[in-house]
């Protein structure tokens, strides 16, 4: 029925009937400050995978690509493979691991192994990016809660780090994918919050600098200024500056 929905709409939009699929052809639709869109574009990096990237203007008017091949939730990225769209960042990442499989492998072979990555990707979604927006999207001085629950949330996260390079162990993998589009965004929550990251998750801090050392995560990553430049836009938009 998806494929039916995309198949008869696609003939109504103009913009849409030129984009025709030939083999292995990959088109991924994103916003380059979005830490879901990074999370692609890092797993197509370690892969190698050759891609068309089109931004989309998420503040304005959505393309009409866009609309078409995400008609449910109408949000990037989307990751578009010979024609077929598949959406949610994390659901993307697994999937460029399973199709380029003779790559890099992102998640590990052993299904315990693989069940624990997909917990702390699945606890970076639900455990900091959804607290932490609470703190960037609200009122300056109403979410002490909200910054105290982030802390320990991050707290959480550095314990799961331990001594190992990284949160997936030895090698950079799935749950580190997951959480280092976050990073650079750690300095705008800071100055919303009124707190320091380094304070109280220096392994975490120190993780995230090894994280940026890879060509796949320093390509993509957002600028600071850039984000923060962004959430005070996006909060005097919706009247909380």
């Amino acid at each position: 029925m998806f494929l039916l929905y995309i198949q008869r709409h696609s003939l109504l939009v103009g913009s849409v009937e030129s984009f025709k699929t030939m083999e292995d052809e990959v088109v991924m639709l994103g916003f380059h400050l979005s830490m879901f869109d990074i999370r692609v574009r890092i797993a197509l990096a370690e892969k190698g995978v050759k891609y068309e990237y089109r931004e989309e203007d998420l503040v304005n008017i959505k393309s009409a690509l866009l609309l078409v091949m995400n008609p449910v939730h109408k949000k990037v990225p989307v990751l578009i493979h010979n024609g077929k769209p598949i959406c949610e960042s994390l659901i993307i990442v697994e999937y460029i691991d399973e199709v380029w499989k003779d790559q890099t492998p992102l998640l590990p072979t052993d299904p315990h192994q693989r069940a624990q990555a997909r917990f702390w990707a699945d606890f970076v979604d639900n455990k900091v990016h959804e607290v932490a927006k609470k703190i960037w999207t609200g009122k300056v001085g109403e979410h002490e809660k909200e910054k105290e629950e982030l802390i320990k949330n991050l707290k959480t996260l550095e314990e799961v780090l331990g001594d190992k390079p990284y949160l997936a162990g030895d090698t950079f993998g799935f749950p580190d994918i997951a959480l280092i589009p976050f990073y650079r965004w750690f300095s705008t929550y800071e100055t919303v919050g009124n707190y320091v990251t380094q304070v109280f998750s220096p392994k975490l801090i120190a993780w995230g600098k090894r994280c940026l050392e890879r060509e796949s995560v320093s390509k993509f990553i957002s600028d600071e200024k850039e984000i923060y430049e962004f959430v005070q836009m996006y909060r005097k938009k919706i009247g909380v500056d």
